[in-house]
């Protein structure tokens, strides 16, 4: 499953309303474009097609004085919200996502509540130690890689894939359970947006866009 979903409706949640731009302004903020699918294009094409899907609601906004095109500015509609939370329970609690998509998980973990990040997290433990059974079905590492020649290799990544997400999930765990960070419904959550018109330092170029950025601020403005 894509995690470009997941991340421009999270996005946009993060601010209640917001245009094309800010939605991409934050996931650069974030990273987003080098582990995941979060490209400039990818951005602007999930938001209109999430629109049509009623996940979104679109709304134009009359350009600024300074010049420049209309704006489009989303928000969730209830069936988007609906949707954001079961993508984010998926990402966190399914061991077979992308790590593009638990990284997306991660990042929106604090919307929900700490009991149930932390349900999330331990089904996610759960799922893993079963995935490594089913893998020690056919592969003992014990008996070392040799004895599959080297296919054992393929088993031992798996084996090693569980051993190593297990322990790095029950470390986030105990870092939740012991107080850390501020869930849903504990009062002022962590801000990791950017404020409308804040500058981005982490910002990319808009040649991977055709016809550039029409949500930019000034974008298609001439002189």
């Amino acid at each position: 499953m894509s995690a470009i979903r997941l991340l421009v409706l999270g996005a946009v949640r993060q601010h209640g309303r917001a245009h094309g731009y800010q939605v991409r302004n934050d996931l650069e903020y974030w990273g987003a474009q080098d582990w995941s699918n979060a490209k400039p294009g990818s951005i602007y094409h999930a938001l209109k097609q999430m629109a049509k899907q009623g996940l979104l609601r679109a709304h134009d906004i009359a350009p600024s004085t300074a010049g420049g095109p209309p704006r489009t500015e989303y928000e969730l509609t209830a069936a988007g919200e609906t949707e954001y939370f079961a993508l984010l329970r998926t990402a966190l609690s399914q061991p077979d996502q992308k790590v593009d998509m638990l990284s997306a998980g991660i990042g929106f973990v604090v919307d929900l509540p700490r009991a149930e990040a932390v349900a999330l997290l331990q089904e996610r433990v759960r799922a893993l130690q079963e995935w490594r059974t089913t893998v020690t079905g056919y592969y003992t590492p014990e008996g070392g890689t040799g004895q599959l020649g080297h296919i054992g290799e393929i088993m031992n990544m798996w084996v090693h894939s569980a051993d190593s997400g297990a322990a790095w999930t029950r470390g986030l765990i105990e870092r939740i359970e012991g107080g850390a960070y501020v869930f849903a419904g504990e009062g002022e959550p962590f801000v990791g947006v950017l404020a409308d018109g804040q500058e981005n330092p982490y910002a990319t170029r808009d040649t991977d866009r055709p016809g550039g950025d029409t949500d930019r601020p000034g974008a298609g403005r001439t002189g």
